[in-house]
């Protein structure tokens, strides 16, 4: 799981997740898709970077206080998950992000 940085060339819009999953299996990375809310077409990350506490640098942590610039009680939008979509389980409930940082 990866924290991921996304952008849709046709409508501009910009959007950032913590629910990137790479691939596995293949020598090339490749991340699942996800689809832009407004144009529905898939992109994959422009930027990817490990999920660490920006206070501490460690992936698990107990710091009181997150900096990350994102809400962790957003849902995450799995019709428009790549990994995810049309599955009976999301990956917020299989492999949530605040049981890492």
């Amino acid at each position: 799981q990866k924290y991921g940085y996304f952008h849709c060339k046709d409508c501009k819009t910009r959007w950032e997740s913590a629910y990137v999953w790479c691939i596995s299996g293949s020598n090339k990375v490749v991340y699942f898709k996800q689809l832009c809310r407004k144009c529905q077409k898939g992109f994959n990350p422009y930027r990817v970077e490990a999920i660490q506490c920006q206070t501490c640098s460690k992936t698990r942590c107990s710091c009181p206080q997150k900096k990350r610039h994102i809400d962790l009680k957003r849902p995450h939008r799995q019709e428009l998950c790549g990994r995810c979509k049309g599955k009976r389980l999301s990956c917020d409930s299989t492999y949530s992000f605040k049981y890492i940082v």
